[in-house]
Formats: C-alpha cells, sequence, structure tokens
C-alpha cells in the first residue's frame, strides 16, 4: 500500500512576511509619503501618525516616533521594491541573519511595560531563547509591542511565544500598593526598574543558562548589570534593542501582563482605567479621589508621577 503523504508548512517553504517594522528619518518619513501619495495610494486615519496608506494588500503607517509599520500581504514586495531602494538604499530584508548574526545566537532579551503609564504595575519580562526560536518569531511577526496597535495583537503574539517550546519567561513585578512602597525605598524609578529587570533575568538563568543578554536601553548607568552576578553570563545593553527578537518576544511578554493587570485593576475601579498619562488620565484618577478618598488613589496608581500629585490636588479644591 502506498504510504500517504501530507504536505506540511516545511515542505512549502518559509512563509512570506506579513508585517515588517524599520525606524526612519524625517526625510525618509516625508519622501515615501510623497511617494505613495503621487502613487495614489488611499490615505487614512492612524492616532500618532504621520501618514497612513492603503494599497492593494498592504497599509503603510509611519508614525511620529519615525517607526514605520508595513503590514499585508504584499510586505515583502512593498519592502524590496519601494522603500529598499527608494527610501533606505539598503537591502536589510531576508540578510538579518547576515547583518544581525547576534540575534540567532542563544541568548535572552529583557524589556518592560507600564514605565510611563500612571495607572497599572511597571512589568519587567526576560525571555531566553535558543538559536532557532528568533527566526521563526520574526516569521511570524513577533516585533516591539511599541508597533502593535491592539491590545488583542498582543495577546496573538504573546500567545505564539509562550507556545514555542523550550522558551523560558519569567516577569516581575508588584501589585500597586507594594509598587509605591518599593518605590519610597528606592527613591528613583530607573534604580526600582533595574531591581525588577535583575529579579526576572537571574530566575530565567535558574531554569536555563545562556552567555548573554541584551537590555533594552533605560539609563546610561549599568544599574542591571551591577545587581545580575553571574558568572559566565554578559548583559550588554543599547538603545532600540527591541530590533533583536528576542527582546522584542520580552517586550510583548511585558506588555500582555500589563494589559492583564490594567484589567484586573478596572475591575477593581469599575471603570476601564485608561493607560499613559494625559489629561483624561488625570480627570479619571481625580474621579476616584473624589469617589473613593485620597488613600484609594494609592491602590491604582503610580503616586511619584506629577500628575497624581495634581489630581489629589485638583479632588481637594485646588487647580
Amino acid at each position: 500500500m502506498a504510504r500517504k503523504y501530507n504536505k506540511t508548512e516545511e515542505d512549502e517553504g518559509p512563509k512570506a512576511k506579513t508585517i515588517y517594522t524599520i525606524k526612519l528619518s524625517n526625510d525618509q518619513m516625508d519622501n515615501l509619503g510623497e511617494i505613495l501619495d503621487e502613487k495614489g495610494w488611499i490615505d487614512y486615519d492612524v492616532a500618532y501618525s504621520l501618514f497612513a496608506f492603503k494599497g492593494e494588500k498592504i497599509n503603510v503607517v509611519g508614525y511620529q516616533s519615525g517607526k514605520l509599520v508595513v503590514q499585508g500581504k504584499k510586505t515583502e514586495d512593498f519592502v524590496r521594491d519601494i522603500l529598499e531602494p527608494q527610501i533606505t538604499g539598503e537591502a536589510k530584508l531576508g540578510y538579518e541573519e547576515v547583518n544581525h548574526p547576534e540575534w540567532f545566537e542563544d541568548h535572552l532579551g529583557v524589556d518592560e511595560s507600564g514605565k510611563g503609564d500612571l495607572f497599572g504595575p511597571l512589568v519587567s519580562c526576560t525571555v531566553v531563547a535558543h538559536s532557532g526560536m528568533a527566526k521563526m518569531w520574526m516569521d511570524k511577526g513577533i516585533r516591539d509591542s511599541k508597533s502593535v496597535s491592539s491590545d488583542a495583537s498582543v495577546f496573538k503574539l504573546e500567545k505564539i511565544i509562550r507556545e514555542t517550546e523550550g522558551v523560558v519567561i519569567k516577569t516581575a513585578f508588584a501589585g500597586m500598593v507594594k509598587y509605591n512602597e518599593l518605590y519610597n525605598k528606592f527613591g528613583n524609578l530607573n534604580k526600582m526598574l533595574a531591581w525588577f529587570h535583575s529579579r526576572s533575568v537571574m530566575d530565567s538563568l535558574k531554569d536555563k543558562m545562556v552567555p548573554w543578554g541584551m537590555l533594552d536601553q533605560f539609563t546610561k548607568q549599568p544599574l542591571v548589570q551591577r545587581l545580575v552576578k553571574v558568572d559566565d553570563f554578559t548583559l550588554r545593553m543599547q538603545t532600540k534593542a527591541e530590533a533583536d527578537p528576542v527582546v522584542a518576544a520580552a517586550s510583548i511578554i511585558a506588555r500582555a501582563e500589563y494589559v492583564r493587570q490594567m484589567k484586573k485593576l478596572s475591575n477593581l475601579a469599575g471603570e476601564t482605567l485608561l493607560k499613559g498619562a494625559s489629561a483624561q488620565v488625570k480627570q479619571q484618577a481625580v474621579k476616584l479621589v473624589r469617589d473613593r478618598g485620597a488613600d484609594a488613589l494609592n491602590q491604582f496608581a503610580k503616586m511619584h508621577f506629577k500628575t497624581a500629585t495634581e489630581a489629589l490636588n485638583i479632588a481637594n479644591g485646588g487647580s
């Protein structure tokens, strides 16, 4: 009897990328916007963007931060036919293993979420990956959480990471009352973040030892390195480290955990708490104080934020 053969994804070759992110200069962003406008692409509104265009089976969004996000079935065509030859002048797509071989080594990545948000905890995450994970994650669209537009998408990417065989994931954070106690002890946000990072790194290395790790730089001082004292391990630090897919994975997990904790706090507050530290967030903090008393804000907010101080002042009759 002939053996039945089932075709697999591996037989079909690697899937084409359906999302691509890159940092562009102001001039590069302007040039790309002009090119897409001249081509007659349909523009649409996206929050915090300089432009957003729809083409055939592809969307291109240029954000005020300088980050460009390309998404759709024709992502690779766009990058190779327009973005690289006409804007960046560099052929990077498909050459990641040549340009950044370190991404594909056994190592760990560290990132955080919630640092700039009044409500909710500060979450540190460390992800330990072996050499084969980075390529698979890149192919499945794992990227810096700041470029992911919705919580649902964050959870979808988190599921991919957590279901990767052999991955090690550790998070470190504290509930809001404990968080505020810790901040009073450290007296400095970066020092406290370094402590959270060191906890998630040390916990992960107990499960799987790797020779090095990459940390998204949040200070010029080697605060985390001083706390992580492990033989035969080096913790590197650089800006824009989330380009490393392992750091990007850590950013996704950290954001997903932050969102989960925010949902718990929202249930406790009886309303959906807003992210960030905007005027609307301040108004929400004022309402919490007026409804529940000044001490209640400590259960929801980072009390060292200027926004928290201003909310307390307004709720107590100040301006």
